[in-house]
């Protein structure tokens, strides 16, 4: 059995991912990471349609997640996709300082807030991320509702904005109109933060 499998279902089948990746303005030659990347449905989407000339980084705690990702990339022969178990709380091996353009986050954020470990999160992307490199997270709302995480667990744009704040990142853009359409309105946030 897969690990990431019983751990969390895959957003493939409610969220769009090109409605995802459109939010970040891709040029094509970026360095992208998918951080917390699940089952890889983002990283592989964005691998084969958005970056030709970029490199994709999966990165997940769960070792069955990436032994599938390397699966995919040997099958396919997808030499800029690197594929990477680690802990980011504890660090991401073999990611250099200020080698990464945009880090994007699906559902994955408030993990960090359930564990209490933000703060060692957002210090690995702040270490990883160019001087005008993007930390992009898409979240639930921090609403009462049946799907997804304990509201607990959920954070509000304005509470993840104070604790970036602390690590000097600035939140540069936010869409609170995206994700699935749910009786409340839209499920999700897009937020986008950046060095000061």
């Amino acid at each position: 059995m897969n690990g990431h499998r019983a751990h969390g279902f895959s957003s493939v089948h409610f969220l769009d991912s090109d409605e995802i990746i459109n939010e970040l303005n891709l040029k094509g030659d970026e360095t992208f990471m998918d951080a917390g990347c699940g089952d890889g449905h983002i990283a592989i989407k964005v691998v084969e349609e958005y970056l030709p000339d970029g490199t994709v980084y999966a990165v997940d705690v769960y070792d069955a997640s990436i032994e599938d990702m390397e699966t995919y990339k040997n099958e396919n022969n997808i030499e800029n996709l690197i594929n990477i178990e680690a802990d980011i709380t504890k660090g991401i091996p073999g990611v250099e300082d200020e080698s990464i353009d945009v880090v994007l986050m699906v559902n994955v954020f408030h993990g960090f807030k359930a564990s209490r470990t933000m703060d060692e999160a957002i210090d690995e992307f702040a270490r990883i991320i160019k001087q005008d490199g993007k930390i992009a997270i898409m979240d639930y709302k921090a609403w009462e509702v049946p799907k997804g995480p304990p509201t607990a667990f959920r954070s509000t744009p304005a509470e993840l904005e104070e604790v970036f704040s602390n690590h000097n990142l600035k939140m540069t853009y936010l869409n609170e109109e995206i994700g699935e359409d749910i009786p409340e309105g839209k499920s999700h946030y897009f937020i986008v933060f950046q060095k000061e």
